[in-house]
């Protein structure tokens, strides 16, 4: 779990509402059910039209690695390689047949049976770079879904403000209601602004972050097979991996 996550999150909500209260506003200013519609539905709305079904829901099913972050562990996958790589050379590729149907990781598991099916080095280099390049760019139009609507949210923000200070411009007769409907028609800006720049375009960013973490891994880990199937002395292949490494 990603505790800096939910730090920032926590820090984030505390300075709006904190804000809010230190300002004299209290709490129950921040609070407009008109705004929440425009700003919330709206930008949600725009994302739709905006992304292809199959996109939004991988943006869905990624979310959680905000939070719950996938556990990548470049040392160990050294290790790993370098244990086939021994291997290998020991029994010859078909050795790593038992250790390809044990792996639970689908990248890991093709490479391997690539290997042990005897596929030459750039054959090899080739599936696996486009199967990396397709995970990528799916993973990082999930990733735009909520940059989409850290765009989007301000816009809907002042739409809001807009419409309230139309409502209040309809009872300039009465100066008793001109404060509060002024007040209430920011709530939207707040809105927009907020979610924006606290929630979807950090959360944007971070899972941007965590595919390119990954796209490290799994090219390292390609570099690694690729140079098992070269033959490459296992002292070799550990020093050439080391580099991908982030210490």
């Amino acid at each position: 779990m990603d505790v800096l996550t939910l730090v920032g999150l926590l820090l984030g909500l505390v300075a709006v509402v904190g804000g809010s209260v230190a300002k004299g506003s209290g709490l129950g200013a921040l609070w407009n059910l008109a705004a929440f519609t425009i700003v919330v539905i709206g930008t949600l709305g725009a994302a739709l039209v905006q992304a292809r079904l199959p996109v939004f829901r991988h943006a869905l099913r990624i979310l959680p690695w905000v939070v719950l972050t996938p556990r990548l562990d470049p040392l160990a996958m050294v290790k790993r390689l370098v244990d086939w790589a021994h291997l290998s050379r020991r029994e010859g590729l078909l050795g790593l047949e038992a250790l390809s149907e044990q792996e639970t990781d689908p990248f890991v598991r093709k490479g391997l049976q690539l290997l042990v099916d005897g596929t030459e080095p750039q054959v090899l280099r080739q599936i696996l770079e486009s199967d990396l390049d397709n995970r990528e760019h799916f993973d990082l139009q999930g990733a735009r879904v909520f940059e989409s609507m850290g765009v989007y949210a301000p816009t809907l923000g002042i739409i809001g403000a807009v419409m309230g200070l139309m409502a209040v411009m309809q009872n300039l007769a009465d100066p008793s209601k001109l404060g509060p409907g002024i007040a209430a028609a920011f709530v939207a800006t707040i809105y927009g602004i907020a979610s924006a720049n606290l929630l979807f375009l950090p959360v944007s960013n971070k899972l941007k972050g965590l595919i390119q973490a990954r796209v490290n891994y799994q090219t390292m880990l390609l570099e690694g097979l690729v140079a098992i199937a070269e033959g490459e002395n296992p002292r070799n292949i550990e020093n050439k991996l080391s580099g991908f490494i982030q210490r």
